[in-house]
């Protein structure tokens, strides 16, 4: 079992800034962030793994940035330029051959 715990949601104007932040409960190979926006399906934003290889959405690549903290057991996403189709409940993922496990969820509204 892995525990996770995100941070770092909140309310930005359109084209800021927001990072969040995950911390897992022990190391685990694939990392990575989704989001739900009301009344859509969950969907990928990105992953990363234990060696840094990362895989985005084409709707956040370019604006959005993941990257990891293996000693922390640490995954962190960057947005910016944010945007008003960004808005969601961000979970945080965390996979390994036979489950795969989420976060709380953390809101991220945009909004000027």
């Amino acid at each position: 079992q892995v525990h996770l715990v995100e941070s770092g949601g909140g309310l930005v104007q359109p084209g800021g800034s927001l990072r969040l932040s995950c911390a897992a409960s022990r190391s685990i190979f694939t990392m990575g962030w989704y989001r739900q926006a009301p009344g859509k399906q969950r969907e990928l934003v990105g992953t990363i793994t234990s060696g840094g290889s990362t895989n985005y959405a084409d709707s956040v690549k370019g604006r959005f940035t993941i990257s990891r903290d293996n000693a922390k057991n640490s995954v962190y996403l960057q947005m910016n330029s944010l945007k008003p189709e960004d808005p969601a409940v961000y979970y945080c993922m965390a996979r390994e051959e036979l489950a795969s496990y989420w976060g709380q969820g953390t809101q991220v509204t945009v909004s000027s």
